[in-house]
């Protein structure tokens, strides 16, 4: 089957074949993510979970630098904060994260560049994931700005990589390169860049062969052995939105935005080195 592609405001669909899709990323130039990107991936995972057919996607990025990065800080919050309560009764962003976790449907994360905050949420919250050696950067960088992460990375970084691993890279909020993700196990592996979208294509299209009874059944037992019940999520998400209007997040946001933050330059490039100034 040729490749069919559906493009929307921010996100692309491409069906290479009926059970093999791909959600392209396209928000350029960072790749944040708002209230319209939450809205689009929400309905794009409806879809994905009624397709009789589909049994494999993989998320990537069409924005050069930038697999998912942060929160919109422009955007009006409460058209995100307002959103309805998705089928988990989870609230939106967490909701969509906790469907592709359980969706019957195999998801893979094939990351280039920077996957901050919400990027590395929805990492985790995949099947498996695939990084490019050379430039990936991987963070939860919310304690850097006096925030709590709200996508559930405290929920799941522990079990994929431990306690002390997981406290290491949510309280120091650095950049965590491709070699060093894999070897905690925040990814599957790192991956020569020149190698990566053949692997993860070649992985895929197997995958995409097999019958998806077998596939779904096996993933819904190996989520039963090994998610974290949804009410962390939802307590993770709660805390994000009590910290945001903390002055101190204000204030560290404020001189963050001073230094670059949120425009395409070197503090969005070098993130984790740009946060250890703010308290100085």
């Amino acid at each position: 089957m040729d490749a069919i592609t559906k493009t929307t405001a921010q996100i692309r669909v491409t069906r290479t074949s009926a059970a093999y899709w791909r959600i392209t990323f396209d928000n350029p130039p960072l790749n944040v993510m708002g209230p319209e990107f939450v809205r689009e991936f929400r309905d794009i995972i409806t879809v994905i979970e009624a397709d009789k057919d589909v049994r494999v996607v993989v998320f990537d990025s069409a924005v050069e630098g930038f697999f998912l990065n942060h929160s919109d800080f422009f955007a009006n919050f409460k058209d995100l904060t307002d959103m309805p309560q998705g089928p988990t009764g989870l609230e939106a962003w967490p909701d969509v994260l906790v469907r592709i976790t359980r969706m019957p449907v195999v998801s893979i994360a094939k990351i280039r560049g920077r996957a901050t905050g919400n990027g590395s949420e929805l990492a985790l919250a995949c099947d498996m994931s695939f990084a490019s050696r050379e430039t990936t950067r991987l963070s939860q960088w919310e304690v850097g700005v006096g925030l709590v992460a709200g996508g559930g990375p405290m929920a799941r970084l522990p079990g994929v990589m431990g306690r002390q691993r997981a406290l290491e890279v949510l309280l120091s909020s650095d950049d965590i390169g491709g070699d060093l993700a894999a070897a905690y196990g925040y990814v599957n592996r790192a991956l020569p860049d020149g190698e990566l979208d053949a692997f993860v294509d070649a992985l895929a299209t197997r995958i995409s062969s097999f019958d998806k009874w077998a596939i779904a059944n096996t993933k819904r037992l190996v989520n039963a052995a090994s998610l974290p019940p949804d009410v962390e999520i939802a307590a993770g998400w709660d805390a994000c939105m009590a910290s945001i209007n903390r002055p101190a997040a204000q204030n560290r946001l404020k001189a963050f935005f001073e230094q670059g933050f949120h425009r395409p330059g070197d503090a969005e490039d070098h993130l984790g080195s740009y946060l250890e100034r703010l308290g100085k």
